[in-house]
């Protein structure tokens, strides 16, 4: 975009981006210097006046999230989650391929004020270039001194691991990814208590994404007035957006909280790829409700997504074109949650599998009229009715296609085919 300056991304594209001494070239590490002169609750007050949110998929106020950690001595922990699995996501494992650095540091001074002397890097296992990065930043960043003992004369001590997933999506989860850490099952727990509370071994912790540490380093160094300057009133500061689907240039890109669906689209991405029209938008992962062509003039923001029926949760933009069958697009969504349920709660477990059984006799040509009520009462006894977020977000794909393609449905019901074919 025209005139914006880049913030997350300014080191990607630069010649061994992620070694410690291209970072420290282009002033890395002087926020840590700045923050360890300052006090923790200076800190947090500066991340909540900047009006950070999290950008792992719920938006919850970074500040605030450091607000709930309990003051004392008793240990702390912190976990950074790295486990990016959201279908259209990959924006996470971006940053950590090409700076590195820039999430230690943010690392480093959350885990400072907050008061955590360990912390645990959680990574998807498939980002097998990732691990690799993690651990050679983390060795370079204690031997140069920003981890370990007495952290640049501060007194502060802060010790870092990397820790690799086995493929389980809903170790994105905050409490199900302690579990992991702990060597249980990658469940989620009953909340509250919030892991602020009771997390990593039932002590305080504090669980970030990969993107939102990486924006605190910035805030240090250049304020919050600066962070509030970029995006929109409520929904501050840059993001990543990755972009996916029928369009000509998918990838990654770094834009202002606040910038039109449609700029994204059309004029990062180039526009659809070939000679059909858009037909659907899923705008922020396969968890966020479907949009319209007609609505894509949409800020790409917390609020106005709300607003609109959907989420920005992920950033992660997957772009349908005419011709693409709808309940095809809502199978192939139902059969990665139907596959990543952790199964500990039935309606979840359960629930997604009848799901994924009647779109597949759907597209099969083998439904029948009441298919669709019986979707739309399976979605009722999942929504609400689970442990974590996921049996929410798994019937957002049935419910946006029912709203918005409910007659591609009844057609596929009654010709045995798609409408589109």
């Amino acid at each position: 975009m025209d005139g914006f300056e880049r913030v997350l991304t300014r080191n990607v594209g630069i010649p061994n981006s992620e070694t410690i001494a291209v970072y420290l070239d282009r002033g890395g590490y002087t926020a840590l210097r700045k923050a360890l002169q300052m006090s923790p609750d200076e800190l947090i007050g500066m991340v909540k006046d900047s009006g950070l949110r999290g950008r792992g998929g719920a938006g919850f106020p970074a500040g605030l999230k450091w607000g709930f950690m309990p003051k004392g001595t008793m240990t702390k922990y912190m976990c950074v989650n790295t486990d990016e699995g959201e279908p259209g996501t990959f924006k996470d494992r971006l940053l950590v391929e090409h700076d590195p650095h820039s999430i230690i540091e943010g690392v480093i001074i959350a885990a400072y004020a907050v008061g955590a002397s360990r912390a645990f890097v959680y990574i998807r296992g498939e980002f097998f270039l990732g691990v690799k990065r993690w651990i050679k930043a983390i060795d370079n960043a204690y031997a140069h001194g920003f981890l370990g003992k007495d952290i640049l004369g501060s007194g502060f001590d802060l010790d870092v691991s990397v820790h690799r997933g086995a493929g389980a999506y809903i170790c994105g989860e905050e409490t199900a990814l302690i579990n992991s850490l702990e060597g249980k099952r990658g469940e989620p727990r009953i909340k509250p208590p919030y892991p602020a509370q009771t997390g990593f071994w039932n002590q305080p912790t504090l669980v970030h994404n990969v993107e939102t540490l990486a924006n605190i380093p910035h805030i240090v160094n250049r304020g919050s007035s600066w962070f509030k300057s970029i995006g929109t009133e409520q929904s501050t500061g840059p993001k990543l957006f990755s972009i996916s689907g029928h369009v000509r240039r998918p990838g990654n890109y770094e834009l202002p909280l606040g910038t039109p669906l449609s700029s994204i689209i059309y004029d990062c991405a180039e526009g659809m790829r070939g000679d059909r029209p858009l037909k659907a938008v899923i705008p922020g992962g396969a968890s966020t409700p479907m949009l319209l062509a007609d609505q894509v003039d949409i800020p790409m923001d917390f609020e106005s997504l709300i607003q609109a029926g959907s989420m920005l949760g992920t950033g992660a933009i997957m772009v349908l074109e005419e011709g693409t069958c709808m309940i095809e697009v809502a199978r192939r969504l139902m059969s990665f949650f139907a596959h990543e349920s952790c199964g500990k709660c039935t309606p979840c477990r359960v629930g997604t599998l009848r799901l994924e059984e009647i779109l597949a006799r759907i597209v099969e040509g083998e439904g029948n009229p009441a298919d669709i009520g019986l979707m739309e009462g399976i979605c009722t006894g999942i929504d609400g009715n689970t442990l974590c977020p996921m049996g929410d977000a798994a019937v957002n794909p049935i419910r946006s296609s029912l709203q918005h393609f409910r007659d591609e449905y009844e057609y596929h019901i009654e010709h045995k085919q798609c409408k589109e074919a």
